[in-house]
């Protein structure tokens, strides 16, 4: 394979990678997809509570510094599929409002220098590619779309029915989660016997045991593999370096580090998609002579400006019961603008996004820790807790700060990361307690940390972004508005690390929206008619 020259060389096979490798398989171009994990083992430990969120059985076993020297375990996921692997599947568009300034209370959020017309017929297709279940008219702060969801919404199940009603009747918009489960319903909203996916706990933040997930190994990998025998997937390779021609205008070759021993691989387009932290190292790492800070960095913004957002995973205990099984239907945007848009907001600043997550097990609320008020009770109520929990993901954005990046130092790699705009995100949780009250519902909200994973905030990457934003001007961006690195003419880049702002919404569907559209734009520069979006 290392004497192999390939059209395309894409690095990564999480949605960025994938969507790109899926796109260009059609094309009959020859494309290679490199990854530097394995397959993800299907056994009974996708599903263990303990071991996914306890012993964090499928997270990437590295070590990186904090700042303050501090060492933390960031939470990534090596496999082929990416982090999308143990994704929530929520779909989402960004906002039409997310790709203007958006002022909060610590400064704005930057434009974008495309607009949502670009990426819209991209959207339209990721939620075909994905399978995104869902309905349109029910979020009004949706976007406009040039067709319906491609599957139907996943039903509420009843107790989950009964809050989005008591919302309703609060003035509220409630709407059905758009969600990537391959699951399928009868008219009744009975699950079938073939269905992929299954209404149960173990979804949000665990492998699919049953293949039940909309990941990017399940709708782009392994379909393509098996229908275009141009593509070639090489798994356990580590991209150490890229490297230029002398001029370091083009890349000319990818060193890589298979089965322990070191490869070149060469291909006439090099495609990241690593995810945003990882691949601003990698071209931290493919410094040389022309590029002696590392790769397209002379605006010095190389991981720069990293975004996750604010979020939180929190647990209310309903006064009945909650019996539900598969939790992760609905979702709340009431607050996601200021007030001039989102009236039932009283403050000028947007304040963010309310969804449900997995519900929670006994296992799950022991490695959490009970609050303390709860350890004098004479037997630890775990078990009771979680048949009457009721579980929330709250996010609300990030704002994009040179200060908060990755790189190296002494050979170690260093996150800084001083959260910001908390505000919002403070009065986001106040107007969950206010409305959990209003639907039987206690108003005190139990943080859920270890689901986002360990040593959070700084551990928990989920959502990552921003590290190597797109942009017409060299000096203030890395790569160019077709995310291609400035400079290099054959580098292009699809992992989240090119948003200039991430609104306050689960970012994948952009990820795939954008990969598409650039993979239609490499293949108009192989001569290859792209496939229309769809």
């Amino acid at each position: 394979m290392a004497g192999d020259a390939y059209d395309v060389l894409i690095i990564g096979s999480g949605p960025g990678g994938a969507s790109v490798a899926w796109r260009l398989a059609r094309t009959g171009k020859r494309i290679l997809l490199v990854e530097r994990g394995a397959y993800l083992k299907r056994e009974r430990q996708n599903w263990d509570t303990v071991e996914v969120f306890g012993k964090g059985r499928y997270q990437a076993n590295e070590t990186w510094r904090a700042a303050s020297g501090a060492t933390f375990q960031p939470g990534l996921h090596y496999w082929v599929g990416g982090n999308s692997k143990l994704y929530g599947a929520a779909l989402f568009r960004l906002r039409e409002s997310d790709f203007s300034c958006v002022r909060h209370p610590d400064g704005a959020s930057p434009e974008w220098p495309l607009k949502y017309d670009v990426f819209e017929p991209y959207y339209q297709a990721a939620e075909e590619l994905f399978q995104v279940h869902g309905l349109r008219g029910e979020d009004p702060t949706e976007p406009r779309a040039s067709g319906p969801f491609p599957r139907p919404p996943v039903r509420h199940e009843p107790r989950i029915a009964e809050l989005s009603q008591a919302w309703s009747r609060e003035g509220l918009h409630p709407f059905h989660l758009p969600i990537g489960a391959l699951i399928e319903e009868d008219a009744k909203g009975e699950t079938l016997p073939h269905s992929p996916c299954l209404r149960c706990d173990p979804f949000d933040g665990y492998p699919s045991l049953t293949n039940g997930k909309a990941d990017a190994q399940i709708v782009c990998v392994d379909p393509a593999l098996a229908a275009h025998d141009n593509l070639t997937l090489l798994t356990g390779a580590y991209v150490e370096k890229l490297v230029t021609d002398s001029g370091g205008g083009r890349i000319v070759g990818v060193e890589a580090i298979v089965e322990g021993r070191r490869q070149t691989l060469t291909a006439d387009m090099v495609v990241v998609a690593c995810g945003a932290l990882s691949s601003a190292l990698l071209f931290l790492r493919s410094a040389n002579d022309a590029h002696p800070d590392g790769l397209a960095n002379g605006s010095g913004q190389v991981g720069r400006n990293y975004m996750r957002h604010n979020n939180a995973t929190v647990l209310a205990i309903s006064r009945a019961p909650n019996p539900t099984e598969f939790q992760k239907t609905l979702a709340l945007n009431d607050f996601y603008h200021g007030h001039a848009l989102s009236p039932a907001n009283d403050w000028e600043f947007p304040l963010g996004h309310i969804q449900m997550v997995g519900k929670s097990d006994g296992a799950q609320i022991e490695l959490e820790g009970l609050p303390a008020m709860l350890h004098w009770l004479p037997q630890k109520p775990f078990d009771w807790i979680a048949r009457h929990s009721v579980d929330f993901w709250l996010s609300s954005e990030d704002l994009p700060r040179p200060d908060n990046r990755i790189y190296y130092q002494g050979g170690e790699v260093f996150l800084d990361l001083n959260p910001g705009n908390m505000e919002g995100h403070r009065r986001l949780r106040e107007k969950l307690k206010a409305i959990c009250d209003k639907a039987d519902i206690h108003p005190h909200l139990i943080d859920r940390s270890l689901y986002l994973g360990r040593n959070v905030p700084i551990g928990g990457t989920a959502h990552q972004a921003g590290t190597l934003r797109f942009g017409a001007d060299p000096a203030t961006s890395v790569l160019d508005l077709d995310c291609r690195a400035h400079g290099i003419d054959n580098l292009y880049v699809t992992d989240a690390s090119f948003f200039p702002s991430i609104g306050a919404i689960n970012p994948t569907l952009t990820i795939v929206a954008n990969a598409l559209r650039v993979a239609d734009i490499i293949a108009k520069r192989l001569g290859a008619a792209p496939p229309v979006p769809g």
